[in-house]
């Protein structure tokens, strides 16, 4: 029995624990996580124990031996906390648990004080907003509103799902059970309209980019927030025309066609905040940092950045529509049209292995739930 569980069920049955179990616990699952962490910042110490585990975890800092058994001092924080009641800092605390370097402070959208979070002040966009402050001191000036809303901002303990786009969602019926979260996010022009049985009605954000967001002006929610999520200097200035409904001249520079027109208010609109394109390709997936620009295969998808964005928001996470499944080349890439899975092709911008090895990390330890089991598959 894994130490951990024996101990917490001895615990349980006669309020005292074995001196067995005790050491069993100590030498299995407390040393191996102080011991690596005491040699990092103390090196130069001679240590009498040098049969201590040397690989706990992997190079990106996740723990190597992943499940989703909660650690003891979580046992006590939720343990009695009802079945379906929302559990406070569940989220960041499983995610502590597995990645030690895990910091919650990131909020969600930029506002006025984004200058004081130095993290996005050195790179430039996607990775930070470095030569870009005039004009989003414009835009923010403009916009006004930098959260949630004041009745889901208000709220002690919010569950996320983060909706993908993926054919997995089709014919699966989730749509009541995505609704019932609190903040459901919707990525670029996946639609709702026609497919709520599987896909909900309830959209709280969609998050997007100039050539990713939706085109025809009629298939905007009438409520939910427009969230930029900028991958280039470019997209600023698109947002200034969508802000102060300017006409857009020119298309140069974006890589396919754009959305002319965003049929929302600017108390409406946010920019995400870009550290999350950050956090997420270079410590959390571990894409090649290439000086801290855009290179090739170093920009996560933006369900993943939607992901890293909710862990620090959230207090539960959960997915939908996510996973390539390649050994199905028949079956639908999305859940709104009949292209089918073979139409994928390499991307020169997303390392789609590597994104996928992350997220099952995040699934198998129960840091968030997949409703739709495409992460893993049969593999977690």
């Amino acid at each position: 029995m894994v130490p951990r569980v024996r101990l917490v069920e001895e615990v349980q049955q006669s309020g005292q624990v074995s001196p067995v179990t005790a050491r069993s616990y100590l030498r299995d699952i407390i040393e191996p996580i102080i011991i690596p962490q005491f040699r990092q910042h103390t090196p130069n110490f001679l240590f009498m124990d040098d049969n201590a585990p040397p690989h706990l975890y992997d190079k990106q800092g996740f723990l190597l031996k992943l499940d989703a058994t909660l650690p003891l001092e979580l046992v006590y924080k939720y343990g009695n906390i009802s079945e379906g009641a929302c559990k406070p800092g569940f989220a960041a605390a499983k995610m502590t648990a597995i990645y030690p370097k895990f910091t919650k402070l990131a909020p969600m959208f930029l506002d006025p004080n984004y200058k004081r979070f130095s993290r996005i002040g050195d790179y430039s966009p996607p990775f930070g907003v470095k030569s870009q402050e005039k004009i989003i001191d414009i835009l923010l000036s403009a916009t006004t509103m930098y959260g949630l809303g004041e009745e889901l901002d208000s709220k002690s303990c919010k569950t996320c799902i983060i909706v993908g786009n993926g054919g997995i969602l089709a014919n699966k019926s989730l749509g009541q059970k995505i609704d019932e979260f609190d903040v459901v996010v919707r990525l670029n022009e996946a639609p709702v309209k026609g497919f709520e049985k599987d896909v909900g009605s309830k959209t709280t954000m969609r998050i997007t980019y100039p050539e990713g967001a939706i085109q025809k002006t009629e298939r905007y929610e009438t409520e939910s927030l427009f969230v930029l999520s900028a991958f280039k200097a470019l997209d600023f200035k698109w947002l200034r025309h969508m802000v102060f409904n300017q006409r857009l001249r020119s298309i140069d520079g974006f890589w396919k066609s754009v959305a002319r027109h965003v049929p929302r208010e600017p108390s409406d609109m946010r920019i995400l905040n870009p550290y999350f394109i950050q956090e997420a390709s270079f410590k959390l997936i571990g894409l090649p940092y290439n000086n801290g620009q855009m290179g090739r295969g170093n920009i996560p998808t933006l369900g993943t950045v939607a992901i890293t964005m909710a862990l620090h928001n959230c207090d539960e996470v959960a997915v939908a529509g996510f996973g390539y499944n390649m050994s199905t080349p028949h079956a639908p890439l999305h859940y709104y049209e009949k292209i089918r899975m073979s139409a994928i092709k390499e991307s020169w911008t997303h390392n789609i292995s590597k994104e996928k090895e992350f997220l099952m990390k995040l699934v198998k330890a129960g840091v968030i739930q997949d409703l739709t089991s495409g992460v893993c598959g049969a593999g977690c």
